[in-house]
C-alpha cells in the first residue's frame, strides 16, 4: 500500500526527534540545561533555518512551549518583558505616570485599567474546557514560561544582548498567569482604545483629570488585513492562500514566525503574536488559514437611567440597583525617584465597567456601561490548536463552531482539495436586528448603545454556544467556493462578488454600501489574475503570480486619477492654495507625469500623490466620475475628474506642505518611509494601496518610521505532495537592534524577495544556515 505523504512527514519527524534528543547529536549542536536520566526521552529541539526561523520539535505540548519560549526569549526577551510589565500594571512604577505606552495611553491610565482586571483571568482559568483552557493549552503555556525563564537565567539580565532592557530592574521571570493575561489581552483587542474611557468614567463633579489622546499612536488608523483564499478554479488545482495582516511594527502586536511539531500529532508553520506559544496565521500539510479584522461589533454600551440625586444608583425595570465602586491602587515613580501609591475608584455593574465614549458621558441623568463579548474569552490558544490539526476547510469550520474562540476576526482558509473558505464565525454579542429596533438609543453611525433601563434589552442567547450571550454559529455567514473568497476588512457582503452574502445581523456589518478603495483594488487584482489581464502570464494563479500580485504595489487612486491630474497641472502651472497664495506646480506636475503609479521604494511621485489624496479626503472632495452603484459594487465609484472644484486647491496644498517640510516633490518613496534606515514600499489603504504602509511622518518631517502595515506576508500552495510556502516577516524576527534578524527581512521586503519556507524534515535539513539546539527537560 502506498504511504500517505503526511504519514511520511510524521514518520520522518519522529526519526529526527529520536536521533536529536536521544544522544545521536552531530557536532556543532549546542546542548543546554542540565542532563538527567530522562533527558534523552523528553527533550526539545530548536532548529533554526535562514533568517532565524525556529522549528520546534518535541514529544508533547509542554516541550513545544519550552522551545517556543526559549526561542522567543533569544530574539525578543525585552519586548515580551515590556508587554508583561504593562499587563502587570507596573509601568508607572518604573517609568512614571505621564509617559505613554506604545499605544499612546498614559502609564497611569494603563496601570489603573490593568489593575482593575485583577482576578479576571484567574476566574476564567478555573472554568472547565471548552470555556476554560484544555490541558494541551495549559501545557503549552507552562512550557513557554519555563523556556523563557531558562534563557533569562542562563543569560542574566545584565548579560542580555538587547540594550533595550539589559540590566533593567523591571525584567523578571515570567509566570503562567502573565501569559494567560497576554492571551486575554489579545482576545479583548488590547483594549488600548477603551483604557481611557474606563479609567476616566467618573461621577459628575469629579475632579479626576481627563487626558488628551496624545500623538497618533501605533494602534491607530488602518490596522487590519488582506486575505485571499483561492480554490481550484482560480489555480487549476491546489488551494492557495495569501495572508497579509496589517499590524503595528512596534510593541506587543509584533508577530513571530516559527514551526511547531509533535510527530504524529501536530505540524504547523506560520506566525503568532509575540508572547503567545501558538500559530495564529499559518498552514499544515493540507490546510492554510489567516484572519482579517472584521466589521462585527464585539462590544456594546448600555445607557443606564440614574436614580435622581444618586449618581451611583440606577434603575432597571423600575427596580433600584447600585453600581459597584472598585478602588484601584497602583505605584507611581516621581521625578525624584520616590515611589508613592495612587488610588482611583472605578465603577462597574455586573455587565461590565462604566465607560465614556465621546459625547456619551456620565451625567446626572445617564451613565454608560461597556460590555465586551470577549471578556470571558481564553479559548484563543485552543482555537488555533484545533485549526492547526484541520485536514480540510470543513475541519476548520468545525473547529470554529465548536470553540468560538476567534475574538474579532474573519477567517479565510484553503485546502489541498482546492476548496476556498470564508467565515465570520467569531465572538459576536447576541444582538439581533429585532433587539436593535426595540432597544437602540445611540447616535446614528456610532457604537451600539442599548437601553440599560430594560432587562429585555440585554443580550440574548442561542443554544449550543460555548458561553452565554453570543450569536450562535448558525447565524454567522460562511462561504465555501471552488473559485475564490477574499476580505479586506469589509463586511461579509462581497466575500465573493458572484455570491453576495446577505441576511446576516446588522451587528456584523453592512450590505449594499460603498466598499473601500483597498477592497475594490483587492477584488480587481483577483479578477485580473483569473482572466490573465494583469500582464503576469496565462490566466489563473500560480504561487509565483500570487507573490507578484501581492507585491505589485498598485495604487488604485493613481490608476484612476493621475492622468487627469497631470492634465490639470499642465494646463495650469500655477494653482491657488487654500490660503489664497499662488503655488508653482510645474515640478510637481513633471514628477506625477513620470511616476509609474506604483508604490515601489524607488517610485518618484508617490509621496506627492499620497499628500494630494490626503488633502482631497480632508476637504471632502469627491472627484469620481461614476458614483457608487450597489449593482456594481466592486467597480464603483470610479474615474476621476480633476476639474472638479477643490481638486486644484488640494494639489496646491500638497505641494506647499512638501515644500515647507523640505521634501522634494520627486523624492523616492523609500527615502520618505523607512524602518531602521531601510526603505519600505506601500502606501495607505485609503489611497487605494493593497500593500499597506502607514508612517509616523508628520507634515513637517522629511522621513517617517513605519507605524503599521504589512507584517507577516505568507503565500501558500497546498499541493498533493505537500505545502509550498513563501513568506516575509517585514520587520524581521527580532526587535533587538543588535540582532542579525532585526532588519534582514526588511531588506528582502524592499527588494521584493521572499523566504522559501522550510516545512518538511528534508527541507529543514538542507538549509545551509541550519543550527540545532537541544533543551533537556
Amino acid at each position: 500500500m502506498r504511504r500517505h505523504p503526511a504519514r511520511r512527514a510524521w514518520t520522518g519527524a519522529a526519526v529526527i526527534l529520536a536521533v536529536l534528543i536521544g544522544g545521536g547529536i552531530v557536532e556543532g549542536i549546542v546542548g543546554t540545561g542540565t542532563a538527567d536520566a530522562t533527558s534523552s526521552r523528553s527533550g526539545t529541539v530548536i532548529r533554526r533555518t535562514g533568517h532565524g526561523i525556529p522549528h520546534i520539535l518535541a514529544r508533547d505540548h509542554h516541550g513545544l512551549g519550552l522551545g517556543a519560549g526559549y526561542a522567543s526569549a533569544e530574539d525578543n526577551l525585552c519586548l515580551v518583558a515590556d508587554t508583561v510589565l504593562t499587563l502587570s500594571a507596573e509601568r508607572s512604577r518604573w517609568f512614571g505616570a505621564d509617559a505613554r505606552t506604545v499605544d499612546g495611553v498614559t502609564n497611569l491610565n494603563s496601570d489603573l485599567y490593568h489593575a482593575s482586571l485583577a482576578g479576571t483571568v484567574e476566574r476564567l482559568l478555573a472554568l472547565p474546557y471548552p470555556a476554560g483552557p484544555s490541558r494541551s493549552a495549559r501545557d503549552l503555556v507552562r512550557g513557554y514560561v519555563e523556556g523563557y525563564n531558562r534563557y533569562l537565567a542562563e543569560t542574566t539580565v545584565d548579560g542580555l544582548p538587547d540594550p533595550t532592557c539589559r540590566g533593567a530592574g523591571w525584567v523578571r521571570p515570567l509566570t503562567e498567569l502573565d501569559i494567560w493575561r497576554r492571551v486575554h489581552e489579545f482576545a479583548t483587542g488590547g483594549a488600548d482604545d477603551v483604557q481611557n474611557a474606563v479609567v476616566e468614567a467618573q461621577p459628575p463633579g469629579s475632579t479626576v483629570p481627563t487626558t488628551d489622546p496624545g500623538p497618533e499612536n501605533a494602534g491607530a488608523g488602518e490596522i487590519g488585513s488582506n486575505a485571499y483564499a483561492l480554490g481550484r478554479q482560480a489555480t487549476g488545482g491546489a488551494g492557495m492562500l495569501l495572508a497579509n495582516p496589517h499590524l503595528p511594527w512596534q510593541g506587543a502586536w509584533r508577530l513571530y514566525q516559527m514551526q511547531l511539531t509533535i510527530p504524529g500529532e501536530l505540524n504547523v508553520s506560520g506566525a503568532g503574536l509575540m508572547g503567545m506559544p501558538v500559530i495564529g496565521i499559518g498552514h499544515n500539510d493540507r490546510v492554510a488559514w489567516t484572519h482579517t479584522s472584521s466589521t462585527a461589533q464585539t462590544r456594546t454600551l448600555a445607557r443606564l437611567t440614574l436614580t435622581p440625586g444618586d449618581p451611583l444608583g440606577y434603575v432597571v425595570d423600575g427596580r433600584p440597583h447600585r453600581m459597584l465602586a472598585q478602588p484601584v491602587t497602583v505605584t507611581v515613580r516621581g521625578a525624584n525617584g520616590t515611589l508613592r501609591p495612587v488610588t482611583r475608584t472605578l465603577y462597574r455593574t455586573p455587565d461590565g465597567p462604566l465607560a465614556t465614549d465621546g459625547p456619551l458621558r456620565w451625567t446626572e441623568a445617564n451613565a454608560y456601561v461597556l460590555r465586551d463579548a470577549n471578556a470571558t474569552n481564553l479559548r484563543v490558544i485552543d482555537q488555533w490548536l484545533a485549526m492547526a490539526r484541520a485536514r480540510t476547510v470543513g475541519d476548520v469550520h468545525a473547529a470554529l463552531t465548536r470553540l468560538q474562540g476567534v475574538p474579532s476576526y474573519n477567517t479565510l482558509a484553503a485546502d489541498s482539495t482546492g476548496a476556498a473558505y470564508y467565515s465570520t464565525v467569531q465572538v459576536v454579542p447576541h444582538v439581533t436586528d429585532d433587539l436593535l429596533a426595540r432597544c437602540s438609543v445611540g447616535p446614528a453611525g456610532g457604537p451600539i448603545v442599548l437601553d440599560g433601563g430594560r432587562s429585555d434589552c440585554g443580550w440574548g442567547s442561542d443554544p449550543g454556544t460555548v458561553v452565554p450571550g453570543l450569536l450562535g454559529p448558525a447565524r454567522l455567514p460562511t462561504l465555501t467556493r471552488a473559485d475564490h473568497v477574499s476580505n479586506m476588512n469589509e463586511s461579509p457582503w462581497l466575500a465573493n462578488p458572484a455570491a453576495p452574502l446577505t441576511g446576516y445581523p446588522a451587528i456584523l456589518g453592512t450590505v449594499g454600501t460603498r466598499r473601500s478603495a483597498r477592497t475594490r483594488l483587492g477584488l480587481d487584482m483577483i479578477a485580473d489574475r483569473v482572466d490573465g489581464s494583469d500582464g503576469l502570464g496565462p490566466p489563473g494563479f500560480s504561487l509565483a503570480t500570487l507573490q507578484a500580485t501581492m507585491l505589485g504595489n498598485r495604487v488604485l487612486s493613481a490608476e484612476e486619477g493621475r492622468a487627469s491630474t497631470v492634465d490639470l497641472c499642465r494646463s495650469r502651472p500655477t494653482l491657488t492654495a487654500g490660503d489664497g497664495q499662488p503655488v508653482d506646480v510645474r515640478a510637481a506636475c513633471a514628477a506625477l507625469a513620470g511616476w509609474s503609479g506604483r508604490a515601489d521604494v524607488d517610485a518618484r511621485g508617490a509621496v506627492l500623490w499620497g499628500a494630494f489624496v490626503t488633502r482631497l479626503t480632508d476637504s471632502r472632495v469627491d472627484a469620481s466620475t461614476v458614483p457608487f452603484d450597489p449593482a456594481d459594487p466592486a467597480h464603483t465609484p470610479r474615474g476621476f475628474d480633476a476639474t472638479r472644484p477643490g481638486v486644484d486647491t488640494a494639489l496646491a496644498d500638497a505641494v506647499r506642505m512638501l515644500d515647507v517640510a523640505g521634501i522634494p516633490v520627486d523624492v523616492a518613496l523609500g527615502d520618505a518611509q523607512r524602518y531602521a534606515g531601510v526603505p519600505v514600499a506601500g502606501c495607505r489603504g485609503s489611497d487605494g494601496c493593497f500593500n499597506v504602509t502607514n508612517t509616523d511622518r508628520r507634515p513637517d518631517q522629511a522621513v517617517g518610521g513605519i507605524r503599521h502595515g504589512s507584517t507577516f506576508i505568507m503565500a501558500v500552495e497546498l499541493t498533493p505532495a505537500g505545502p509550498r510556502a513563501r513568506t516575509i516577516l517585514t520587520y524581521g524576527q527580532s526587535a533587538d537592534p543588535t540582532s542579525a534578524y532585526f532588519t534582514d527581512q526588511t531588506r528582502l521586503y524592499a527588494a521584493k524577495r521572499w523566504v522559501t519556507a522550510r516545512f518538511t524534515e528534508a527541507e529543514i535539513a538542507r538549509d545551509p544556515a541550519l543550527t540545532v539546539r537541544r533543551l533537556a527537560r
